[in-house]
């Protein structure tokens, strides 16, 4: 069975062919791993945008990755990964087997973490037991359905006849409008870090997806960007409407999978906004 970071690798573009394509490998190679050969890990993580923690976590944990990325900022990394990963599309199949696994992990993260870091995320909620446990519903849903009856669910949240019933871009909600100011000063800040759509992406940067992805890279350690870059990104381009989204889909008449997905979202967000309002 393949692990879990080269599962979500081959969804993230679209299928084992356009990953061997992309990373320059035989689809038979790709076919017969298991998990991302330590050699390969680099050039699949640029492929695929999925940070090579995920990917090998065994070789990239948070004491291995360039900025000596602490254990709380690992689990966020993780958290908006599985965010990212759950927005960007209708999860396939075997993807809703791995988020059982992704989902129960991110618990046991948030849930049951060390005393250090059990001391410090008490003093933003008391103590950890709603997210966890949102988390081991999500896993729990993901066991009960399947991937037909959540890509039809993407498509009436997200896409519809014209439109879904939800548009999850920063534009829309903060002007009402697509691919407004909002978008091009997400852009700006975007070059500074030297963060660029990856090729053959045709979402604007300001998809829910995508800023999440962002976000992951920034706490993960994957993008090499300065201190605090995170809660910049964070204060600029998501606190103003992503957790509205989150609320919007935790509500929307045709969530059913993802009405899970967006009682994770919003906790987290919330959960977000209060440790980064505090002095570092």
């Amino acid at each position: 069975m393949r692990d879990l970071g080269l599962q979500w690798a081959i969804d993230a573009v679209g299928g084992v062919s356009e990953l061997a394509r992309r990373v320059g490998i035989s689809q038979p190679s790709v076919s017969n791993w298991d998990r991302v050969p330590a050699e390969r890990v680099v050039s699949v993580e640029a492929a695929t945008g999925v940070d090579r923690a995920t990917l090998r976590p065994d070789l990239y944990g948070a004491a291995g990755m360039a900025g000596d990325v602490d254990e709380i900022d690992s689990a966020r990394a993780q958290e908006y990964a599985l965010l990212a990963a759950l927005l960007v599309g209708a999860p396939s199949a075997d993807m809703l087997q791995r988020a059982q696994e992704y989902a129960l992990l991110a618990a046991l993260l948030v849930g049951a973490p060390s005393a250090d870091m059990l001391q410090r995320l008490a003093a933003l909620r008391g103590d950890t037991t709603p997210l966890g446990a949102v988390h081991i519903a999500l896993a729990e849903s993901a066991s009960r359905t399947t991937a037909e009856h959540v890509e039809r669910e993407y498509f009436d949240l997200f896409i519809g006849l014209g439109r879904g019933e939800l548009l999850p871009y920063g534009s829309y909600y903060l002007t009402g409008f697509l691919h407004e100011r909002p978008l091009a000063r997400l852009r700006e800040d975007l070059g500074k870090l030297g963060i660029e759509r990856a090729e053959g992406n045709a979402e604007p940067e300001d998809h829910a997806a995508i800023l999440c992805e962002i976000m992951a890279g920034l706490t993960g350690g994957r993008f090499l960007a300065p201190a605090g870059a995170d809660r910049e990104m964070f204060e600029k381009h998501l606190d103003p409407w992503i957790g509205r989204f989150f609320a919007d889909l935790e509500r929307a008449e045709a969530a059913d999978f993802y009405r899970t997905v967006g009682t994770i979202g919003r906790m987290f967000i919330d959960i977000e906004r209060e440790a980064l309002a505090l002095p570092s």
